[in-house]
């Protein structure tokens, strides 16, 4: 019979592996991120001292981890989502491996211990669109918005051209590098189109950054889907937040077009651009990639 914990019981530092924990082939050096189902970590290679970001399975709201670093779900109930949770997650790991582009992260394994999964994937240095917004610590110029998108659009042709979307594009997904090249982060909600059946990417949705499509059982989803928070993703580097979201366009658009908002700050292709792309109908945006690309070139 399984047993299970109540996470309130154990220390909140439980949450996280610690610096020192030594995992298959790998040492954790210190926590990079983490969010509602996994955590991030910098680690090196026992062997060679080689650094690598790896990604734990840790769905906070039915798990935890307890003293020996083990995660277990909080009760029965919880115990079916997080098996659930842990066959795609594996499956996204899976998916990404195959995917290799400059601009996307690259997974170089996968593996299973403490009851839950870890994704290995390559360590970029830069920091993330979100935090560089926040701190302010970024000039937003027309040739930062042109660099950064464009590189970032690379990779994400590359994802539609292999037949999937990956319906979590935003800012803090989005990694800056040096010279402004992007790094797109995080395929927990990729999703292989087309499809007539929305899946687990109904439960991924960001205020602003998702298009009214993706809260949609029933609709089709699309590289239209992605351009919409691609544009959103550009839209927040011009007034440093998240637009309107796109529940609430539908009911009453208040979004003032960038075209208007921004005139004479930036060219008005590139904010002619953001609109299309941020179209509140999927048929009204750039159907593919190289559609957008075009239209920022002007």
């Amino acid at each position: 019979m399984a047993e299970y914990y109540d996470p309130q019981t154990y220390p909140k530092e439980w949450n996280y592996l610690q610096t020192g924990t030594i995992i298959d082939q790998y040492v954790i050096e210190r926590e990079l991120a983490h969010g509602g189902f996994s955590s991030v970590y910098l680690a090196r290679q026992v062997h060679d001292q080689f650094q690598v970001a790896i990604k734990e399975y840790l769905p906070r709201k039915f798990a935890h981890r307890t003293w020996n670093n083990k995660v277990v779900a909080n009760s029965e109930e919880a115990a079916t989502l997080f098996k659930r949770g842990r066959v795609l997650f594996f499956e996204e790991a899976k998916v990404l491996s195959t995917l290799k582009h400059p601009n996307i992260v690259e997974v170089i394994g996968f593996f299973k211990a403490n009851s839950t999964v870890y994704m290995v994937m390559t360590y970029d240095y830069g920091v993330t669109l979100d935090k560089l917004l926040r701190n302010k610590s970024l000039s937003v110029s027309e040739d930062f918005l042109l660099t950064l998108f464009n590189s970032l659009l690379a990779g994400l042709g590359h994802i539609h051209s292999q037949q999937y979307i990956h319906l979590d594009i935003k800012p803090s997904n989005i990694l800056v590098r040096p010279g402004n090249d992007a790094l797109l982060l995080d395929f927990g909600a990729i999703q292989s189109f087309p499809k007539s059946h929305l899946g687990k990417q109904s439960k991924v949705l960001t205020k602003g950054y998702s298009p009214i499509e993706q809260h949609d059982l029933s609709a089709q989803l699309g590289p239209w889907t992605d351009i919409y928070a691609v544009g959103a993703s550009m839209r927040s580097c011009l007034e440093n937040k998240a637009p309107v979201p796109a529940q609430d366009r539908a009911r009453q658009d208040t979004l003032v077009p960038a075209v208007k908002a921004f005139n004479k700050k930036f060219p008005q292709h590139l904010l002619e651009a953001i609109d299309w792309a941020m179209a509140l109908q999927p048929e009204n945006r750039p159907q593919s990639v190289a559609e957008l690309q075009q239209a920022l070139a002007g």
